[in-house]
């Protein structure tokens, strides 16, 4: 799909998990764009996938964790290195009952972890993921 500029959009999805405790999933991006900064898990929506799909997809694939996806909090638009635009929605998502809780880094994550309001602060985040987190009342505790 593109727009009237000519760019190709790109769905992707993100979560937005809290723990029992309130603590909020990131992970360190591995790869462009935001290489090494920490942001909440997600990407790309493959061919035939429904976004609520690709969520749990992504944040199973990045952290090992199995979520169940709710509703959308809301989509932010950021360009794509390869000039596209990525139309990302993010998604309120909670952990599976009967699985794993500790994250462990995989696939396009160099690392994963549960999150403070305070620590979060402290970490390089991606361009817009606390404004957003903030517009979205989804800050951690």
């Amino acid at each position: 799909m593109t727009v009237g500029n000519g760019a190709r959009l790109i769905p992707c999805v993100g979560a937005i998990v809290h723990d029992d405790s309130g603590r909020l999933l990131v992970i360190r991006r591995a790869n462009p764009p935001a290489e090494g900064m920490w942001s909440i898990p997600g990407g790309r929506c493959e061919v035939g996938e429904t976004a609520s799909q690709a969520c749990a997809r992504e944040v199973h694939e990045e952290t090992g964790l199995s979520v169940e996806v709710g509703e959308l909090l809301g989509t932010v638009e950021r360009q794509a290195p390869s000039g596209g635009i990525y139309v990302i929605d993010d998604f309120r998502a909670h952990l599976s009952p009967h699985g794993p809780t500790t994250p462990r880094a995989g696939d396009d994550a160099s690392a994963a972890r549960w999150v403070t309001r305070a620590e979060l602060r402290e970490l390089p985040t991606s361009p817009g993921l606390i404004e957003a987190l903030t517009e979205w009342n989804c800050l951690p505790d």
